[in-house]
């Protein structure tokens, strides 16, 4: 059986924006494009997403860590980085788990050196969650070259370009999660 990939053509009607599908552009702008190219662009969201995983496979595996452990450390990352730590409670909502789980994931984490707790200094009951330095070096020498060929690869395209290349992508996670939720499954 053939499950499309998000984007992929299905030969149904896809719903419009409006109907919970996020708007992709301005209300004038030119129709997706349709045949080879689009086929193409789903094939590369999807490797790009293999690829992907894999390499983050690469990196539990190479410093002990489940994959679950890895999605748990991306979250505390990613909102240390919008500068609003996770509270433990926040992050068993962001990646699906029981708090008794959380607890057993951050005690497993903050053992090996990934992760640290630190009281919140408006509320000092509140807990928050810190990548910890040696982890950070460890997560920054294995993707720091990654980055730079990243950054070198972005190079290569203008602004404008990558404008709407962010633009795509955010419709495009924001298509999945609107999918996955409608599932019935919670947002991470």
């Amino acid at each position: 059986m053939h499950v499309p990939f998000p984007g992929e053509p299905s030969g149904a009607a896809l719903p419009r924006a409006g109907a919970g599908v996020p708007e992709c552009g301005e209300e004038d702008a030119t129709p997706l494009p349709t045949g080879p190219l689009r086929a193409e662009i789903v094939d590369l969201l999807r490797s790009y997403s293999v690829e992907s995983y894999r390499l983050a496979e690469v990196f539990a595996e190479a410093h002990g860590v489940h994959h679950t452990d890895l999605r748990a450390l991306v979250a505390v990352l990613h909102a240390e980085r919008s500068g609003e730590p996770l509270t433990p409670g926040e992050l068993a909502a962001a990646i699906g788990l029981s708090s008794g789980a959380t607890t057993a994931l951050i005690d497993r984490l903050e053992r090996t050196g990934h992760l640290r707790r630190a009281r919140d200094d408006p509320d000092r009951r509140r807990v928050r969650l810190h990548y910890d330095p040696a982890g950070l070096a460890l997560a920054q020498a294995f993707f720091g070259p990654l980055g730079e060929q990243s950054d070198r690869v972005m190079d290569a395209f203008t602004a404008d370009e990558l404008e709407a290349v962010a633009r795509f992508l955010r419709a495009m996670k924001q298509t999945v999660a609107l999918h996955r939720e409608q599932l019935g499954r919670h947002e991470p």
